[in-house]
């Protein structure tokens, strides 16, 4: 198996998951006593969190950055970055390393096409969900149409995302209004939901679901294992 690296902790909630799934998988697929041959750098969320906020992007590039050069120093031989909304960053890491980045864009956009889904809603931060970055590589390179909520609804859902779901609080009155935007989101003709924050399938893990769901982090987690099973430099489908 070839090594993975993981840039994590953003949050650590959804790291847990990343990190369940990525074994899961190659116990699943090879058996026995097999897990995942892993590298893990956990960054201190609050400080990436701090950086998001006051817009210093290009510190939190170099940051996550350095930390993908450690991991390749290590021996991963390409890193998975868990988390949608720090893919703002991608091509400063992508400058500062030699082993290939494993794109969240990428592995969404393939179960897009799977589904045969092109007016995807994209739920996320409010950074994930307002800013191009995430939703110019779908449009671009996978030929959908993304839709985002309503501006009150991308408030609200961002505000859930980093008061409860990144500090482990999963509410019925959160998961009911997040239930909403998606019902919200089919009336205005969505034929699937993006879960681009890596929380956010924790919250509607079960339930009623009122649009087909593309839940970023566990299908981040089949690139994962395409990388970790397949031939170096290859990902397997």
């Amino acid at each position: 198996m070839n090594t993975l690296g993981v840039i994590a902790g953003m949050s650590w909630e959804s790291t847990a998951l990343y990190y369940r799934l990525l074994n899961e998988g190659v116990r699943d697929r090879l058996g026995g006593l097999h897990s995942a041959p892993l590298l893990l750098h956990s960054t201190d969320f609050a400080a990436i969190a701090a950086l998001q906020r006051s817009g210093d992007w290009a510190e939190a590039g170099r940051q996550l950055a350095s930390a993908a050069e450690g991991l390749a120093r290590a021996g991963a031989t390409a890193v998975l970055l868990a988390t949608n909304t720090m893919h703002k960053v991608v091509p400063v890491i992508e400058a500062a390393t030699t082993i290939p980045l494993l794109h969240i864009g990428d592995a969404i956009g393939r179960a897009l096409q799977a589904g045969g889904y092109r007016r995807p809603l994209l739920l996320g931060t409010a950074f994930t969900m307002r800013e191009p970055f995430l939703r110019d590589y779908l449009g671009e390179r996978y030929a959908v149409e993304v839709m985002v909520p309503s501006e009150a609804a991308q408030v609200e859902i961002d505000r859930a995302i980093f008061a409860e779901l990144c500090q482990g609080r999963f509410t019925e009155q959160t998961r009911a209004f997040y239930r909403q935007v998606l019902v919200e989101g089919r009336e205005a003709g969505a034929d699937a939901a993006i879960l681009g924050c890596t929380e956010i399938g924790l919250l509607l893990a079960t339930g009623e679901r009122p649009l087909p769901l593309i839940d970023s982090a566990v299908e981040h987690v089949q690139l994962g294992l395409g990388w970790l099973l397949g031939a170096p430099g290859q990902v397997a489908g």
